[in-house]
């Protein structure tokens, strides 16, 4: 057996990438994450229970800013070059997201030069890098004359060395219930490419493409399930038990009742506990509110208008189709079938992360705090789903075999 790719995860977050690299049979080195919260989920599924990193004795295993390891540990990320084989993951999007206000001069945005910096001191032969579709809009009157960010990554990247190609990919497309668009760029190191006569800069997104069928066959999944095939055996009508948190009820399982639930579940029981299935306390009114949107199929728009509803994101799910994409605010999102919003679990069903994946932090959160705190909701709408990692770490590592 030959050792094990290595990789580091960069703005790692909860894990999501980072455990389909693991399904794909790749090592951790180590990732870099700034959130205590959500690193502490990625310690707990991915360190404490798969021991999936060979963690470097140099750095401290717990949450870091990008900045100061670059900082403090230059020579030592020098001294990777050679080692490693892959640098996964991209900087944080909000500042370049179109579900938010899109912020030129966000301080995130600055994280993208952290990103080239970092793998000008590794060199990896391979770059996965995963952003937000509004990565590639050009800000109107930004410094680099309106040039979307794409552009300039690409650009910078292609000077250190690297063959680089960058395409929008809908997770829908590969079996994840949820039509979710993002940025996926590849790099190839030149030096490598060169003595690889098969490989070009299309043959990540060949590969991809070619191999989602047999990929989700052999796991017995369908190409596009529905929101319903994803979350119906998590109904509150299955019943409802004390929660971890007090003054809280939590679902418990029904029967599975499709490929992707037992997929998703493989291990769990219909009697075990269901991790991060809490509900939300809604009041009457807004109990009355959903269910009459329920009764009466109103479409998103219609609700709000028969609610006179400001919040212009609210979206009533439906059932027999992928949820559009998933944000960190899970109030946007009414229960296809029951007047309440969506649990944690659901939320990384939608995402498909599998439920013996617990999280850790938060619930929620809200105001000020919402700037320092990763919760477990946000954890889950920033992760890249595991399903699609794991696609996209089998033809990453074909392409260096």
């Amino acid at each position: 057996m030959s050792n094990p790719k290595t990789y580091i995860d960069l703005f790692s977050g909860c894990g999501g990438l980072s455990l389909g690299l693991h399904n794909a049979g790749w090592k951790g080195a180590f990732a870099i994450e700034k959130s205590e919260d959500a690193f502490k989920t990625l310690e707990h599924n991915l360190i404490k229970k798969k021991k999936h990193f060979d963690w470097p004795k140099w750095l401290e295993q717990k949450n870091h800013d990008i900045n100061e390891v670059l900082e403090n540990n230059s020579e030592n990320l020098i001294n990777l070059r050679n080692e490693i084989d892959l640098v996964a993951g991209g900087p944080p999007c909000q500042g370049f997201s179109m579900a938010g206000r899109r912020i030129e001069n966000d301080s995130r945005n600055d994280l993208i030069n952290s990103y080239i910096k970092f793998i000008e001191y590794v060199r990896p032969k391979l770059i996965f890098f995963e952003n937000v579709k509004g990565f590639t809009l050009g800000f109107k009157n930004n410094e680099k004359k309106g040039k979307a960010y794409s552009k300039y990554v690409v650009e910078e990247l292609e000077s250190l060395g690297y063959s680089v190609k960058g395409q929008l990919i809908d997770f829908s497309k590969f079996g994840v219930p949820q039509k979710r668009t993002r940025f996926i760029l590849v790099g190839i190191q030149n030096d490598f490419l060169n003595q690889s006569p098969n490989l070009n800069k299309d043959s990540f997104f060949e590969g991809i493409e070619n191999n989602k069928e047999s990929f989700l066959i052999s796991k017995n999944l369908s190409i596009n399930p529905s929101l319903e095939n994803a979350i119906s055996d998590l109904l509150q009508a299955n019943g409802e038990i004390d929660s971890e948190t007090p003054n809280f009820k939590e679902g418990v399982y029904g029967k599975p009742a499709s490929k992707y639930q037992k997929y998703i579940r493989k291990y769990k029981r219909k009697n075990s506990r269901v991790d991060s299935h809490r509900f939300a306390k809604h009041t009457e009114t807004i109990k009355n509110r959903f269910q009459i949107a329920l009764d009466e199929k109103l479409t998103s728009a219609a609700y709000r208008e028969r609610f006179q509803l400001k919040k212009s994101s609210t979206k009533i799910l439906e059932a027999n189709k992928p949820t559009p994409t998933i944000t960190t605010l899970p109030d946007d999102y009414i229960h296809y079938c029951e007047p309440r919003i969506m649990t944690v679990r659901e939320y990384a069903r939608i995402q498909s992360f599998p439920d013996t994946y617990e999280f850790k932090g938060k619930y929620t959160t809200g105001g000020k705090r919402r700037t320092q705190e990763v919760p477990r909701y946000s954890q889950i709408g920033n992760a890249i789903p595991p399903l699609f990692g794991e696609q996209a770490g089998l033809i990453l590592k074909q392409l260096i075999s």
